[in-house]
């Protein structure tokens, strides 16, 4: 199609001429002037432009607030403290003393670096919330132009229906 036809569609669908849309309309248009579907798989997209580092991320994030991470957790901080105190028990020196100053470190460092890993794995969803976003208002900007151009259609075989019966009558 030309670039007449394109703007023509355009200024009749958007009411804008085509060079003045944004990028995500410019689409729409030339997905309707194409005849082809606009969807994407926003996932598979975003997904391929991950690197390993942000995939791990996204891992260990998903890990770090999960049941499994919190029972394990647990588990290892109560052992801590019982190996401990069964230290002071057989013998007069544990390798953490209460208040356990060393686990107390430990904790301090993951949560240290656990924070950071987390966010970066909220901004990556975030970024991809965007993109979603975006790809629900392309879809739903071209359902609603075919939509118009549909009824253009429809109104425009009513008419040739009308001029063909007042002709019969």
């Amino acid at each position: 199609m030309t670039k007449k036809h394109i703007d023509n569609l355009s200024k009749t669908l958007l009411g804008t001429a085509y060079q003045d849309l944004g990028q995500s309309e410019q689409h729409v248009i030339n997905s309707i002037v194409e005849r082809e579907s606009i969807t994407e798989n926003i996932n598979e997209v975003f997904f391929e432009q991950l690197t390993f580092g942000q995939r791990l991320a996204d891992k260990i994030s998903t890990f770090g607030g999960s049941w499994t991470f919190i029972i394990i957790f647990f588990i290892v901080l109560v052992s801590w403290m019982l190996v401990n105190s069964a230290f002071l028990i057989i013998q007069s020196e544990p390798f953490d003393p209460y208040p356990y100053i060393l686990l107390n470190l430990v904790l301090s460092s993951l949560a240290a670096l656990q924070a950071p890993i987390i966010m970066m794995s909220q901004n990556r969803q975030t970024i991809k919330d965007r993109l979603d976003i975006n790809e629900n208002y392309k879809v739903s900007l071209k359902t609603d132009l075919e939509i118009i151009r549909l009824h253009q259609k429809i109104d425009l075989l009513c008419e040739k229906l009308l001029m063909q019966n007042e002709k019969i009558n």
